[in-house]
């Protein structure tokens, strides 16, 4: 996230004075793509910028604020489920960018595609957290905190869980000596409908049609327990979704 973050707004043409990061290496790696400086001592973060952004694990959010140096900037926080409150008491200007988005080092993102869900705790600091976010993307919403714990959990199932059973469909077949990618056409297609049509009208299988000969078929070629359950349970929650929205 900081990665990507901090290379869209230098494209930008923000000026990022310095980076901290508590690995020597991650601090100047990225300083050096950035043309500023770093350092790995929270005490030597300089007093005078405008704006503090906080890309962090959402433990160390907790920690980082009150070891902060004082100063009269605007603090910012990229994550989907800490309030932005977490910064009550810190500083006097606050607020939060959380990209809706999964992050990769190797692997490039088009900033400008990805939804910027915002918010300050103030018009003003609202007004410039806006400012930073339409400079980077062509998608800018306001959410409050306790709306934006939500979309942040909603964003697990679709993408977390989503490459996890991606994850879990490789073994199956490595396990078989099967090229995993042959998938892939699969994965897209199912991805690519969702822009036509509701999760609920896409859902295809065995589950969904209560195929249960079939569903006691893949339990039996499944040699791990947790698998074999986690099958069972998301078919029939499958189906009985499928049942109540008929």
């Amino acid at each position: 996230m900081a990665t990507h973050l901090s290379l869209a707004m230098h494209q930008a043409d923000f000026s990022i004075s310095q980076i901290y990061s508590r690995s020597i290496e991650s601090a100047q790696s990225l300083a050096e793509k950035l043309n500023g400086n770093y350092t790995t001592r929270i005490t030597e973060i300089t007093t005078d910028a405008d704006v503090y952004i906080f890309s962090l694990k959402d433990d160390a959010l907790r920690e980082i604020p009150s070891a902060m140096p004082v100063n009269k900037g605007i603090w910012i926080h990229t994550s989907g489920s800490i309030p932005m409150d977490v910064f009550d008491g810190y500083a006097t200007h606050y607020g939060v960018l959380y990209p809706l988005q999964t992050f990769s080092k190797q692997h490039k993102t088009n900033f400008l595609k990805i939804p910027l869900l915002i918010e300050g705790n103030s018009a003003s600091v609202n007004a410039v957290i806006f400012d930073i976010a339409e400079r980077l993307s062509e998608n800018v919403v306001f959410m409050p905190s306790d709306k934006r714990k939500y979309l942040h959990l909603a964003a697990v199932f679709a993408c977390n869980f989503s490459n996890f059973m991606y994850a879990t469909a490789s073994q199956i077949l490595e396990k078989q000596g099967i090229d995993w990618h042959l998938l892939q056409p699969l994965i897209d297609e199912t991805a690519k409908k969702l822009h036509s049509m509701h999760p609920k009208d896409a859902q295809t299988g065995p589950a969904v049609r209560g195929d249960r000969t079939i569903i006691e078929l893949h339990k039996s070629l499944l040699d791990n327990e947790q698998t074999r359950n986690l099958y069972a349970m998301i078919s029939e929650n499958i189906y009985s979704q499928t049942i109540l929205y008929d």
